[in-house]
């Protein structure tokens, strides 16, 4: 009989023992539904974020050009600035004037030189908008009056007809700037010149970008 029990037992044991694994696994199942389980897990919104979002496009340069015509040396003004010597035209010829004095300007250098009968300038530049600057004076001996020296020009397709510089300066030997905002959408600035009577003239040339 004891032998009895002691089977009668173990089998008791062995049975409750799995008894109490069925429900352990059943309890775990329960505690963990199947449908969290299958939800997909979101992608962090910064992950997002940054594949959505295309890189910012980097401006083109834009800087001051500063070109004296009529020299073949850089020029630097009374303010420091360094003005390259004449490029960019197109046919003509330069001519200096080293004692010519100039006024209404603190910088007469600017000037004493010039480039005249020519047909064009032009410039490469990064697209965007630009004050342009034109220096004028009449040094020319040969010109004694208002409409002895009278020319077309346009400026990146502003026209200027019937430019003459002893009437826009007031006389000879006086300084004149004409300013013209422009828009390039091309890369490059085109001014154009036209004789009426005489040869056109300039002195010299200033690009700035637009603030």
């Amino acid at each position: 009989m004891k032998i009895q029990t002691a089977v009668i037992t173990t089998a008791t044991l062995a049975l409750a023992i799995f008894s109490s694994g069925c429900t352990t696994a059943r309890e775990t199942e329960a505690g963990h539904p199947q449908t969290s389980a299958s939800t997909p897990t979101a992608a962090p919104p910064t992950q997002t974020a940054v594949a959505s979002s295309p890189a910012a496009p980097v401006p083109a340069t834009q800087k001051v050009i500063r070109i004296k015509a009529g020299v073949s040396s850089p020029v630097t003004d009374s303010a420091g600035n360094v003005w390259q010597p004449d490029q960019g035209f197109e046919g003509g010829d330069v001519i200096e004037r080293p004692d010519a004095e100039i006024a209404n300007t603190k910088d007469q250098v600017l000037y004493r030189a010039e480039h005249y009968g020519m047909d064009s300038f032009s410039q490469p530049l990064a697209n965007g908008k630009y004050q342009v600057k034109l220096h004028f004076a009449e040094t020319y001996d040969g010109i004694t009056g208002p409409g002895e020296r009278v020319f077309s020009f346009t400026v990146q397709g502003h026209e200027y007809k019937d430019f003459d510089v002893w009437k826009k300066a007031g006389g000879p030997l006086k300084a004149y700037v004409e300013t013209v905002d422009v828009e390039i959408t091309d890369g490059k600035l085109v001014i154009k010149f036209n004789s009426n009577v005489e040869n056109p003239e300039i002195n010299a040339i200033e690009i700035i970008p637009a603030a």
